[in-house]
């Protein structure tokens, strides 16, 4: 197995294993142990069922569930697997998120417990667009201006997730029944002890206790700072990708791309912690 860097701040690429075998323990943790070093792997040319997927995830912990039905196809066996496509049958969707861009974010982060892993698997993929940015927010916590640190230390903001309404831009008029969470600004990763920003420009609203135009100027400043290039490593997906990130420090955003084109790749997570 050969961990080879995507880049100085985040991503290496996995080499020399097949995820559609079980792995050895040893594997395992050299796996885990990188993961935990870069935030995001990269496995290519991966041959996976809907099976495989899900047995390498859970060698990561509990399988979480699909939250937000697409109320269309359903094409997966498994309750944390979902299909990230914008392919339709019979007029109607296969999968979630088919369209467009879609804002830096971080996945389940408006529940209790969000997911710790998420897994994607590429199937098909468009010619140009639908690329991955994934953002280092540990090393955005450690390199955020003094002043910025100080006024959200100990302060929690609200992430809200309007699926039904805007999937993938913020918007300003959200539904009142959208799922919400207050979690801490900024968390401890329990496995590295370091830690990393925990908002995000598409679902996090506010910082509670600050007034709103005091929350709104530091959320703006958090989320530019936390997006800048240094931080970001771009994937271009070709078919059989496998990447895992962690979203107890990173963030992910898409890239638009053409609607006639098909996308179509499967998701799996694992349940994380509350967020201390």
């Amino acid at each position: 197995m050969e961990i080879l860097p995507l880049t100085p701040a985040i991503g290496a690429e996995v080499r020399g294993v097949d995820l559609a075998r079980p792995l050895d323990e040893a594997t395992f943790r050299g796996i885990e142990r990188a993961w935990h070093a870069h935030g995001v792997l990269l496995f290519r040319g991966q041959d996976l069922t809907e099976e495989d997927q899900v047995r390498f995830a859970g060698r990561f912990g509990e399988l979480g569930q699909v939250i937000n039905k697409h109320g269309g196809v359903t094409l997966t066996r498994h309750p944390s697997v979902m299909l990230v496509s914008n392919i339709r049958q019979d007029g109607k969707p296969i999968g979630a998120l088919p369209d467009g861009e879609m804002l830096f974010h971080s996945d389940q982060c408006y529940v209790e417990r969000p997911c710790m892993a998420t897994f994607l698997y590429a199937i098909e993929v468009p010619s140009r667009g639908g690329n991955t940015f994934f953002a280092n927010t540990t090393l955005a916590w450690e390199t955020l201006p003094a002043a910025i640190k100080a006024e959200v230390e100990g302060k929690k903001a609200m992430n809200v997730y309007d699926y039904a309404g805007a999937p993938t831009q913020r918007s300003e008029r959200l539904r009142e029944d959208a799922p919400r969470y207050a979690h801490p600004v900024v968390r401890t990763h329990p496995a590295t002890g370091r830690r990393a920003l925990f908002v995000n420009r598409l679902m996090t609203r506010y910082i509670e206790g600050v007034p709103r135009p005091e929350s709104d100027r530091l959320l703006a400043a958090i989320f530019d700072h936390q997006e800048q290039r240094r931080f970001v490593y771009e994937h271009v997906w070709r078919p059989g990708d496998l990447v895992l990130w962690d979203n107890r420090s990173t963030l992910h955003a898409r890239t638009d791309f053409s609607a006639a084109e098909r996308r179509l790749l499967r998701r799996c997570i694992v349940l994380g912690e509350r967020p201390v």
